[in-house]
């Protein structure tokens, strides 16, 4: 399956936090963590004491006005649903050239285990940049409570 979604970043971007690949929600509306459940967006509007704007437009803006570029760590998988423990056949994005063009961006922030681990074994090697591992907003990861999640983040993002 290929990756549906652009990445989304700017010429004032300095951070890129990478997921591991849309979930199925996220691919049907065509942005990032798209499922209601997932806490993604509430966590980034709450480290900026901003309400989440809730439309792909208003997140966009939110990410970008704060510096953050958003992407997905594989640019093609096998993967049933939304889970990333069935992932296989992993192709990455082309971070490292991402990086080259935009050489503003000098921190990687990773959401998950498995976002961090594809990033440390595909992309690092040549992109040159550790990532930072997150735990993940997912509301399946329910053994991170949302202050938990905040206080991760904003060690990372701040």
């Amino acid at each position: 399956m290929q990756h549906p979604i652009a990445p989304l970043y700017d010429d004032k971007s300095t951070i890129l936090i990478l997921g591991s690949f849309p979930s199925v929600k996220s691919r049907e509306i065509g942005f990032f963590y798209g499922h209601p459940q997932n806490r993604f967006w509430p966590v980034i509007a709450a480290l900026y004491g901003e309400e989440d704007p809730k439309t792909s437009e208003g997140r966009a803006e939110l990410l970008l006005s704060h510096g953050l570029a958003l992407w997905d760590v594989l640019a093609s998988c096998t993967i049933t649903g939304a889970a990333d423990s069935t992932i296989r056949d992993p192709i990455p994005n082309d971070i490292p050239g991402l990086l080259r063009r935009y050489p503003g961006i000098t921190r990687i922030a990773a959401t998950g285990s498995t976002a961090a681990r594809l990033y440390r074994r595909l992309v690092e090697p040549q992109a040159g940049l550790p990532a930072i591992g997150l735990p993940s907003p997912s509301a399946a990861n329910a053994r991170t409570s949302f202050p938990q999640l905040v206080a991760a983040y904003r060690a990372a993002l701040l």
